[in-house]
């Protein structure tokens, strides 16, 4: 389960790869570590322009679930999931690299994948919902208000990230094909885009650390 990425190219970058119609983000500083509950930028479609814009990481849980958010979805076939797998509710979330946490002792050792060593821009694909309720870091002191929170797509493991997590990887995304798809197509179409990477488009880029700084 991917519960931590980084995103390292410059916002004006970001524009420009998404096709960004609209930039409501902000100052976007380097994010070299996007760990759940944190707001990070994503692209969404807003009256036909295509819009970067900060949003959660994490939906609420389904019912009798837990409390903790859910940063990644496997089983698109659920109930609780089918209502945000519309193209309206669907995403980008840019990054650069991703990490997964190799099992070794005494603690785990997180290892850092992009699609090659100079970690140009990809996308996971996300879906995005409003939420009222309390949310935020408990160094924000968070309190309760509507939300806008993000979760991704994942799949199969593909040969390079099998290795340090067998069970999942994200939908990675990486062409703009893709990418118009994904925001625009109907969900059986759409749908189509959960499937691993092919293992020559993804390499290990780092380990060790909780931050990929590039």
């Amino acid at each position: 389960m991917c519960n931590l990425y980084s995103l390292s190219r410059s916002q004006d970058e970001i524009r420009r790869t998404f096709a960004v119609d609209r930039d409501e983000a902000g100052n976007l500083p380097p994010l070299p570590g996007v760990f759940p509950d944190q707001m990070a930028p994503v692209v969404q479609v807003e009256g036909g322009e295509r819009v970067l814009t900060m949003m959660r990481w994490g939906f609420p849980p389904p019912p009798k679930v837990g409390t903790q958010p859910v940063t990644n979805v496997r089983n698109v076939a659920s109930p609780y999931w089918r209502p945000w797998l519309k193209p309206a509710h669907r995403c980008l979330v840019p990054v650069t690299s991703f990490s997964e946490y190799a099992d070794t002792k005494p603690r785990k050792t997180p290892v850092w994948f992009a699609l090659d060593e100079s970690r140009p821009l990809f996308a996971f694909a996300g879906i995005w919902r409003p939420w009222t309720g309390v949310r935020g870091p408990k160094r924000d002191e968070p309190v309760e208000e509507e939300h806008r929170l993000f979760s991704f797509l994942t799949t199969e493991a593909n040969g390079v990230v099998g290795p340090v997590h067998p069970k999942a990887m994200p939908v990675l995304l990486t062409t703009a094909e893709e990418w118009r798809t994904w925001l625009e197509a109907p969900a059986e179409e759409a749908l189509r885009l959960q499937r691993p990477l092919p293992d020559g488009m993804l390499a290990e880029v780092a380990r060790g650390e909780r931050e990929d700084r590039g």
